[in-house]
């Protein structure tokens, strides 16, 4: 990655060249004319995007997380290097917090800092990796009075997203209220356990206290189709015909985009786009910030509504459809969806929830619907260019039909639920500073 030791001139033009509208998106984004902007704060965005891949191995090494959990403490991490960069940067309000650093202070430093505090608090056991970690990211940025501020500082803002998250319900235990019926989740092959009403995985998720949000409901979206009605009968017949393991009309290319989405790299994909956009440190933390909170909320949202109608899941639906009151459903005792059934509800739809709020939170962002994305799924390898928003969003609705896992109602309302929310955010949070 070049340096970002050049002028704020050279900046502009090459930010320019490199992502045409997202300069005029991002008000104050570069340097004001003669402004005379210390070197030591025109910092490396690699800082940034080694620091939150370095999160994200960690996390996965510290704690297995499911994919739900996984971006609530990315957010965590997220929100401490932002604050830690734009204290020193400015350009950007910070998140709940005033805190402000000297402006020769390293904001590569900060961001490192934070990150590392971050982790280590809530991952003690991986203190060896990660102090050998912030060695080897301070060894790049000179010794001096520089750097000392902003490792300080860093400390501070992460110390400031710990407090905030204290007591924020993460991991409590939270029952499943709804009893047995027809149309009520409960647990799914290959892994169900008696008795029926079992607890479904991670269910604290949609009551931990949101990052972005107000309350977990805050953009709860209105009920699902009821079991009698027409368009509960065309999920139905669309999943049956669609998202089973064997006898399937699926394409193998539709194949293909069901196991895609199982798993995906996102930060790779965030800090590729970054490193091939120009974005400069502050531009970078933003986005990372802006994506991961907007992503934890969606899931919270989601897991929220779960709670709330806990709605069956496909495989239930089309084994027990002689108990769903609709004459248009047939029952099949021995179908099978194409992916492992994931153990919560099915509506919403949590990939379909993130996936819009993402987007929504990217186009709010970089002021345009062109994301320009290249993401590596870790369960095929297989890596896919999205050029625009709304290709990604159709994508991950597709592919959760496909996979037999979701019924379409709950993949388009959460899309439409995740844009929403991130829309809201984007109005409160990591605004540009006039």
């Amino acid at each position: 990655m070049r340096s970002r030791r050049a002028s704020s001139a050279t900046r502009t033009v090459v930010a320019g060249l490199a992502c045409g509208v997202l300069a005029l998106a991002l008000p104050g984004a570069h340097a004001r004319a003669g402004e005379d902007h210390p070197a030591a704060a025109v910092s490396d965005a690699s800082a940034v995007i080694e620091w939150m891949r370095t999160a994200e191995t960690t996390i996965e090494a510290e704690d297995r997380p499911a994919p739900a959990e996984m971006f609530i403490w990315e957010a965590y991490v997220s929100t401490a290097v932002y604050n830690a960069v734009v204290g020193v940067e400015g350009r950007f309000t910070p998140y709940k917090w005033d805190g402000r650093a000297h402006r020769t202070a390293s904001s590569a430093a900060a961001a490192a800092s934070a990150a590392h505090q971050v982790l280590r608090h809530y991952f003690p056991g991986a203190a060896p990796r990660l102090d050998a970690a912030l060695t080897g990211t301070l060894a790049k940025i000179p010794d001096g009075e520089a750097e000392d501020e902003g490792v300080a500082f860093g400390k501070r803002a992460a110390d400031r997203v710990i407090d905030l998250r204290r007591d924020d319900g993460r991991g409590a235990s939270v029952p499943f209220p709804a009893p047995p019926r027809p149309g009520v989740w409960r647990p799914t092959p290959p892994d169900h356990t008696p008795p029926d009403h079992t607890p479904f995985a991670g269910a604290w998720i949609g009551r931990v206290r949101p990052l972005l949000l107000d309350s977990p409901h805050q953009f709860r979206p209105g009920p699902p189709p009821a079991m009698h009605s027409a368009r509960y009968a065309r999920d139905f017949h669309e999943l049956a015909a669609y998202g089973g393991r064997t006898g399937s009309h699926r394409t193998p290319e539709q194949t293909d985009t069901a196991r895609y989405f199982t798993n995906l790299d996102l930060q790779g994909a965030l800090g590729d786009h970054a490193t091939r956009h120009g974005l400069d440190i502050a531009e970078t933390a933003r986005l990372y910030a802006a994506a991961t909170t907007a992503q934890a909320d969606a899931v919270i949202t989601a897991w929220d509504a779960k709670l709330h109608y806990g709605t069956w899941r496909p495989v239930t639906a089309i084994r027990e459809a002689d108990t769903d009151g609709n004459p248009a459903t047939r029952a099949d005792r021995h179908w099978e969806p194409l992916l492992v059934t994931p153990a919560h509800p099915d509506y919403l739809s949590g990939h379909a929830t993130m996936g819009g709020a993402l987007m929504r939170a990217l186009t709010g962002v970089l002021g345009t619907s062109r994301v320009d994305l290249h993401i590596r799924s870790t369960t095929t390898g297989a890596t896919r260019h999205y050029r625009y928003a709304h290709e990604y969003e159709q994508d991950v609705v597709d592919a959760r039909v496909w996979g037999g896992i979701h019924t379409r109602t709950a993949d388009e309302v959460g899309t439409a639920t995740g844009r929403r929310l991130a829309a809201w955010a984007l109005r409160t949070y990591f605004r540009p500073v006039p």
